[in-house]
C-alpha cells in the first residue's frame, strides 16, 4: 500500500494526538494517585540541597526562601560563624525549612593533630550550641590536612582521640557529630582521610553513637566505587549521606552514577534521613532540580 503524503500527514497527526492525550490521562492518573509533582521532594528520599552551592546569586538567607519555592524543605550549609543567625532562624520559621547539618571543625588546624585538640573541643561545644538554638541535629567535622613528619596511622589515631573526648559534649547537647571522608584524586589532594574502609574504622573505634560518618557518595564514588557494596559493609556506622554527581560535582543525572540505584540500596538498609545535595547545579536551578529529582527515583 503506498500512501500520499497528504495521508501520511494525517495518519502521523492522528497518532501524535492519541500519544499526547495518553500521556495526560497518565499525568492525570499519577497526580490523582498522590505521585509527588515537585521537583525537590521524592516520596522516598527527602533532599537537603546545600545553599552554599545554590542560589549563589542570592545572599544566603534569601536562598531559603529560594529553596523552598522549588517545594524543598531541608537544606544544609558550611560554616555557621559567617552567618545572621537571627535572620536564618526567621527564615526556617517563615519557609518551614529545616537545616540537616552545618561544618562544626574544617580541614585546617586539623583535628588530627593532637596540639589542636583543646581548640577542637571548645569549637564543637560551640558548634553544638549552635545547633541546638537552630535544631539541627547533626554536624561535620573534618579530620583535616596531612601532617608533616605523620604517617596517616597517626593522623587516624590523632583524630580518634580527638572524637572520644568530642562524643562526650554530642551527647550532652544530643548533637551527632559526623566525620566526613574526602577524596584526594580530585578534590582534596592533600587530606588525610579518604574512602570509607579508614572512615568506618575511626568512627568503630570511637564506638560512641554520637559519632557517625558523612557519607559523601560523590567522595566515595572518585575515591573507591562499589557504593551499594561499600553502603552495605559500613552502613552501621552511617550518619548521613551526601550526593553529586562524577564528573563535574553536579546533581545526579549529569554523570556516571546510578543515582536511582544506590538510593534503593539506602532505602533497602534502613536509611531514612534527608540526603544532602552537595553538588552544583548545571544550569538554572529550577531545571537542575528537576533533573535532580527525576534522577533519584527508585
Amino acid at each position: 500500500m503506498v500512501l500520499s503524503r497528504r495521508s501520511f500527514l494525517r495518519t502521523t497527526t492522528a497518532a501524535a494526538a492519541v500519544v499526547a492525550a495518553s500521556a495526560a490521562s497518565a499525568g492525570a492518573a499519577l497526580q490523582q494517585r498522590g505521585a509527588p509533582q515537585d521537583p525537590g521532594e521524592d516520596a522516598k528520599t527527602k533532599l537537603a540541597l546545600n545553599l552554599e552551592m545554590w542560589f549563589g546569586a542570592h545572599p544566603f538567607v534569601e536562598r531559603i526562601h529560594h529553596a523552598a519555592d522549588l517545594g524543598f524543605q531541608h537544606f544544609e550549609f558550611w560554616p555557621w560563624r559567617n552567618k545572621d543567625l537571627p535572620a536564618l532562624k526567621t527564615a526556617m520559621k517563615e519557609t518551614g525549612m529545616q537545616a540537616t547539618q552545618f561544618t562544626a571543625w574544617g580541614f585546617s588546624p586539623g583535628m588530627n593533630d593532637p596540639k589542636n585538640l583543646e581548640a577542637v573541643l571548645k569549637e564543637i561545644e560551640a558548634s553544638c550550641q549552635t545547633a541546638n538554638e537552630l535544631g539541627v541535629p547533626m554536624m561535620t567535622v573534618v579530620g583535616g590536612n596531612d601532617q608533616p613528619g605523620m604517617t596517616a596511622e597517626q593522623m587516624h589515631g590523632h583524630i580518634i582521640e580527638a572524637l572520644k573526648h568530642a562524643a562526650p559534649i554530642a551527647e550532652k547537647y544530643q548533637v551527632m557529630l559526623i566525620l566526613e571522608p574526602m577524596n584526594i584524586r580530585v578534590d582534596h589532594k592533600g587530606h588525610c582521610l579518604y574512602g570509607s574502609p579508614d572512615g568506618v574504622r575511626i568512627c568503630r573505634e570511637v564506638d560512641s553513637p554520637w559519632v557517625k560518618l558523612n557519607w559523601d557518595l560523590y567522595h566515595m564514588q572518585i575515591s573507591e566505587g562499589d557504593l551499594c557494596g561499600r553502603l552495605r559493609e559500613g552502613f552501621d556506622q552511617v550518619g548521613y549521606i551526601q550526593l553529586a554527581d562524577h564528573p563535574g560535582r553536579r546533581e545526579p543525572g549529569t554523570g556516571e552514577i546510578a543515582y536511582g540505584r544506590v538510593m534503593q540500596e539506602l532505602w533497602d538498609l534502613g536509611y531514612r534521613k534527608p540526603v544532602g545535595v552537595e553538588a552544583y547545579p548545571s544550569e538554572e536551578e529550577s531545571k537542575s532540580a528537576a533533573r535532580l529529582r527525576a534522577n533519584i527515583v527508585f
